[in-house]
């Protein structure tokens, strides 16, 4: 049987409503200066790529591709129909037809940064998550649909997809996002894959400023993860604390504000992220500084409780509060702002088993919180590393406590041996790849950057929800 089919033949197979997938796999360019209506731009760069995808397309359609003229198409083709798929190409590919075309009205994919800023001006945008309902359930972006790929291909399954939004189709890598584009374009829904996926969204960071007196606050989020990190300025010069990757935003959102960033801080060695002090220390010519407390295998000053860390007219003050990790420090800036790492969170408190010693860290725990953190005034400013699923910023969009707030939080009223015992009895699944993420920012294993995206999948889990 020739995989070949003339245009003809293919509205034929258009017209007699068999199950047929339009694939386009020109330039993106091209195919939204005009193509077949009914047909998705696929663009595959690699062979593993393509393997993926065909993985999820189902074998019962018939699959014609579409290049200029037919060379690539034709290539593919053969490959995929060795696979078992009724795969063809259309003769002479878009340079011989010379029917009607569509141009399209959106773009074919869209970057986390870009999506990012679709939320937050308030976009009028459908999210769509193609992943399996397990997989939705562990995390998602707020407001998305969940309607699995293995679905989506199913006769009545897009009826509740709206046509007069942006619809972005989200899965954990862009693969099957892609798919779920190919799907909805059968049916004439044009939609935008997220390049990356959940993956890539997970690297996407916020930043937020907060000015009080002579003191800049610049609280940069890691949208997807929750993670906070700190750029803290005075006259000029700024201190980070616990940033993560990408790290040449820092510096972006640092000189945003008129700030060199002149020290970087870790304040534990983290379970959930890999670290990107080492680095924006290294491309700011920064001075480093981890806690004397923890093993680390890296160059860096080593922080001591009491130490000060200086910046333009301020200073940082250390102080050991051990729970989290053994070696965890907090840092005091004028008695009104505390960067309590993973210790003390808006919602919680720190989790004290990922160190497998969990009776003993338990009980550092609470003497952290009870006889030093909880002994600052109530109106104490607590800025954390982390902040969990529903937990909002404040009217300024810091996410922030104090410690007034804290001290109303659950199981922080309870004595000793109650609190460590009910901390103990606590179970919660850990950090994806958190054993290989904490031998990373030890500086046991080397990491290339290109591995954070997976290593850093999944929800944040540093914290006891209570």
């Amino acid at each position: 049987m020739s995989i070949e089919i003339t245009q003809d033949e293919l509205l034929s197979n258009i017209e007699s409503k068999i199950p047929l997938l339009i694939l386009d796999i020109r330039a993106k360019d091209s195919y939204m200066q005009g193509h077949i209506q009914g047909a998705a731009n696929a663009i595959c760069d690699s062979m593993q790529q393509k393997q993926v995808i065909m993985s999820k397309i189902p074998q019962n359609m018939r699959i014609v591709l579409i290049d200029d003229d037919a060379t690539v198409a034709k290539e593919n083709a053969t490959m995929m129909a060795r696979f078992g798929f009724d795969a063809h190409y259309l003769k002479d590919g878009m340079k011989g037809w010379d029917k009607e075309t569509v141009k399209s009205t959106q773009d074919t994919t869209v970057s986390g940064d870009n999506l990012w800023n679709s939320i937050k001006q308030n976009e009028d945008v459908f999210l769509l998550d193609v992943r399996e309902p397990q997989e939705y359930a562990e995390f998602r972006i707020p407001g998305a649909v969940n309607i699995p790929l293995s679905r989506l291909f199913m006769p009545g399954s897009q009826s509740e997809i709206p046509k007069d939004k942006k619809i972005i189709t989200i899965c954990s890598h862009g693969n099957r996002s892609m798919v779920a584009t190919f799907a909805l374009a059968k049916n004439g829904i044009e939609s935008t894959s997220l390049v990356g996926g959940m993956a890539w969204w997970n690297q996407v960071l916020n930043a937020t400023t907060l000015k009080e007196g002579d003191v800049t606050i610049i609280q940069v989020e890691k949208i997807g993860k929750g993670c906070l990190s700190h750029i803290v300025g005075s006259n000029g010069e700024a201190v980070v604390i616990d940033p993560t990757y990408p790290a040449a935003k820092y510096i972006e959102f640092a000189q945003k504000e008129g700030l060199k960033i002149t020290k970087v801080i870790d304040t534990h060695q983290h379970a959930d992220h890999v670290s990107a002090a080492k680095e924006l220390a290294h491309s700011t010519g920064a001075k480093l500084y981890f806690s004397k407390l923890e093993e680390y295998k890296l160059e860096s000053e080593k922080v001591e409780d009491g130490n000060t860390i200086s910046f333009g007219t301020k200073h940082l003050r250390a102080i050991h509060t051990p729970g989290h990790t053994a070696g965890s420090m907090s840092y005091v800036l004028d008695d009104k702002y505390v960067f309590s790492g993973d210790i003390l969170f808006v919602e919680g408190i720190g989790r004290p088993d990922l160190r497998d010693q969990v009776e003993e860290y338990a009980t550092k725990l609470y003497d952290t919180l009870h006889n030093k953190l909880l002994k600052f005034s109530d109106s104490t400013k607590v800025f954390p590393t982390h902040h969990g699923e529903g937990v909002r910023p404040t009217e300024n969009g810091i996410y922030c406590t104090t410690i007034g707030m804290a001290k109303k939080l659950p199981l922080l009223d309870l004595d000793q041996a109650a609190f460590v015992s009910k901390v103990v009895s606590i179970t919660t699944p850990r950090p994806m790849n958190y054993s290989m993420i904490i031998k990373i920012n030890k500086g046991v294993i080397p990491m290339s950057p290109m591995q954070i995206p997976d290593l850093e999948m999944g929800p944040n889990r540093c914290s006891i929800k209570m």
